[in-house]
């Protein structure tokens, strides 16, 4: 398979869940884009600081690398929340693809909750993340799948959709 997908959604969604699974049934290379994020700006968020646009403006260069260096594709985790993050990612590459996991906050916050001795994202920033998310359900190449859905139903969704948008 010869595409380049964000995985996308608040914090607590499942990206990491959903893009490892992607990228085994697809071959694609997988990028976590937790691990691009600056020691300032995840010392931030550990501490319950949410991010700014001009925090994130060096993420998101670090992300459209990734994704410039990868011709064939990847499996990129990004929250992608707002359009103007996704419209810089989509400038690197053209097509470029989106799944957004939708979730209610209650979910998502349970979720944080459930991981927080192994992650540094606290469950005091969810709102914030569901204050700065600006839906992309209807922007083209977008996927919108329900996050409270298993992994088991969620993948062939996925594919099915990416199969259908190759012949497109």
């Amino acid at each position: 398979m010869n595409c380049s997908i964000v995985v996308m959604g608040v914090a607590g969604c499942g990206k990491s869940t959903l893009a490892v699974a992607i990228a085994e049934a697809s071959g694609l290379p997988l990028v976590e884009g937790d691990d691009f994020h600056s020691a300032a700006n995840r010392a931030k968020m550990s501490q319950g600081v949410a991010l700014t646009d001009a925090d994130r403006d060096g993420w998101l260069d670090a992300l459209g690398e990734q994704i410039r260096v990868r011709p064939a594709g990847l499996v990129l985790t990004c929250s992608a929340l707002k359009r103007n993050y996704r419209d810089r990612l989509r400038k690197v590459r053209p097509g470029l693809r989106f799944v957004f996991l939708e979730i209610d906050r209650d979910q998502a916050l349970a979720r944080v909750a459930a991981r927080s001795a192994s992650h540094f994202y606290p469950t005091s920033l969810v709102d914030s993340q569901f204050a700065t998310l600006e839906s992309p359900v209807g922007e083209a190449g977008v996927l919108r799948v329900d996050a409270r859905l298993p992994l088991a139903q969620l993948l062939p969704q996925v594919s099915d959709w990416l199969q259908k948008e190759a012949i497109a």
